[in-house]
């Protein structure tokens, strides 16, 4: 075992399930809930990572099998993100604005030979940029639709005043569904005077230099940006139009 690697033992099971407990409990104890989710999102994610530690290995060694880890990734994050927006939200909405936000920033990484074409480089930034794509159109979307609801009369005025039903909806949307970037902006923000993100220790560990690990966060992070704000952008456009197509 090497200095920078988690030993793996009863010592690393009692951590976990002692944090996890700790985590629900609080929740509980509290009254805010979501203690059970706490709970099966860390058998998932336990699950999960086990599943991915041991085929991870061969998925590396093709390309084939690397682009069809991707699409999973994609389809899985497509599906996440609907279920969080809501019922209210069309099927084709989270996995477009996720793949306009992914597909072009990946294109660009790799056809400017800033990101080595290698599968080995290539899954883990591509599941980097689709997670924090299905994040913001989560965020975006839930926020977008109920600032719809709870707003209606405000957007019922808009329309009393002659405003289209996609620029009414827009003026009452489009501030909540901005805020989904925060997290992201938050991150840029402060790296490396709060936090060290996952790729500048990575890449420190893999034996580079401090230069090259903080050129390639700094390429990750604004990678991010670029992805996100085009998942938020189109995620409120498809929403905010289907909502003037449906509306009474």
């Amino acid at each position: 075992m090497s200095a920078g690697t988690v030993p793996i033992g009863p010592t690393l099971v009692s951590a976990l399930a002692g944090l996890t407990v700790a985590a629900a409990a609080v929740l509980w104890l509290s009254g805010i809930g979501r203690g059970r989710a706490v709970l099966t999102a860390a058998v998932r994610a336990t699950v999960q990572l086990g599943v991915v530690s041991l085929v991870i290995v061969a998925v590396l060694r093709a390309w084939w099998s690397t682009g069809a880890f991707i699409l999973l990734m994609y389809v899985v994050a497509g599906v996440t993100a609907r279920r969080r927006i809501g019922p209210s939200c069309p099927r084709r909405v989270a996995p477009l604005a996720i793949a306009a936000g992914v597909v072009p920033s990946l294109v660009v990484l790799l056809a400017s030979r800033a990101l080595p074409a290698t599968p080995l480089v290539v899954l883990p930034t591509a599941g980097i940029l689709i997670g924090g794509a299905m994040t913001a159109t989560s965020l975006a979307g839930r926020r977008a639709l109920d600032e719809l609801r709870t707003r209606h009369g405000e957007y019922e005025a808009g329309l009393a005043l002659g405003l289209l039903p996609r620029d009414a909806a827009l003026e009452i949307c489009r501030p909540a569904a901005g805020q989904a970037l925060i997290p992201a902006l938050d991150q840029t923000r402060t790296v490396g005077l709060v936090t060290l993100p996952g790729a500048f220790v990575g890449v420190l560990l893999g034996g580079a230099g401090p230069l090259e690990a903080g050129a390639t966060q700094l390429l990750i992070l604004l990678a991010l940006l670029a992805v996100e704000a085009v998942a938020i952008a189109l995620a409120l456009e498809l929403l905010v139009r289907h909502r003037a197509r449906t509306a009474p």
